[in-house]
């Protein structure tokens, strides 16, 4: 039971690990608390779903299954294609919103917009979805075994694949000109202006990636759980706790907050009622503000 509860654990953590990297790079970089992040995820893993339908009105085949997967080569593409939209989302969300209010209002008005956007996007796929759950696929999959812990294919492959994503973004931070230069406007914005930083490609870059990261985050999500519009909410407090206990704008922070958040929740449940799990990121919220503000690959400032 132990053993399972950490492999469950894991996995639900290896997701919030992928929404948490978009989210801390926009508390370093955008220099504010998005709380309009977690529905990005939602608008993700709906875009993926008309995508879906799409190409299955186009060719049946597409939806077949890959291998042990329930999922066929129409939702890989419609992944792909939902995390561009979501991205492109963003993009319009802060040129209309945020790029208005950033250098001219304070800190406090640009999260109390986040939640107004938040809103709007919710009550937006409400519209158009309503309240029902929503399946990506309606395939039945065996239960792999390994040692006394039963997982499915499709976890396995959410796990491989995230883990897969956060060395690409290594790569991308470390070793382009790019990621250099969000590295740099993390540190100093007036700084990196000086020397010659185009911040407002910068920007662009921070919610192009946090987006599309989010969107992948929710299809991932969908897949293993389900869809609905709440989807984004639920996961609000899971997604923050995990960037602040990383330390805001640390990549690897960002994944080791987002197991260490997917394993206390599921490991709580032995000792509380599963109705308080979702008590557990808000705990782990207040004990890293309390004991390490910074988190634990933040500095101190």
């Amino acid at each position: 039971m132990f053993l399972q509860h950490v492999a469950d654990g894991i996995l639900s953590g290896a997701i919030i690990s992928l929404g948490a990297i978009g989210l801390s790079l926009t508390m370093r970089i955008l220099r504010f608390a998005n709380f309009a992040h977690s529905e990005l995820l939602t608008w993700g893993a709906y875009s993926a779903l008309v995508f879906v339908g799409f190409f299955l009105a186009m060719d049946e085949t597409l939806g077949g299954p890959i291998g042990p997967f329930s999922f066929g080569w129409s939702l890989v593409v419609a992944a792909v294609l939902a995390g561009g939209l979501t991205a492109a989302v963003a993009l319009l969300l802060d040129r209309v919103v945020f790029a208005r209010l950033r250098g001219h209002a304070g800190h406090m008005t640009l999260v109390f917009a986040s939640f107004g956007v938040a809103l709007l996007v919710r009550n937006v796929i409400l519209l158009g979805f309503g309240p029902d759950p929503f399946y990506y696929s309606n395939e039945l999959q065996i239960a792999v075994r390994v040692g006394a812990v039963r997982v499915m294919p499709d976890q396995i492959f959410v796990l491989g694949l995230t883990a897969v994503l956060v060395v690409v973004l290594h790569l991308f931070m470390t070793r382009s000109r790019t990621g250099v230069h969000m590295r740099a406007v993390a540190e100093n914005p007036s700084l990196a202006r000086a020397s010659g930083v185009d911040v407002d490609a910068i920007v662009r870059w921070t919610w192009i990636i946090g987006a599309s990261g989010a969107a992948v985050a929710g299809v991932l999500y969908g897949l293993t759980v389900q869809l609905r519009p709440e989807l984004g909410f639920s996961l609000i407090l899971p997604l923050f706790a995990a960037a602040i206990l990383g330390g805001t704008g640390s990549l690897y922070g960002a994944v080791i907050g987002g197991l260490v958040v997917g394993l206390a929740e599921n490991l709580s449940v032995m000792v509380i009622p599963s109705s308080y799990k979702p008590a557990v990121p808000f705990l782990l919220i207040l004990a890293v503000l309390y004991f390490r503000p910074q988190g634990l690959f933040g500095e101190p400032r």
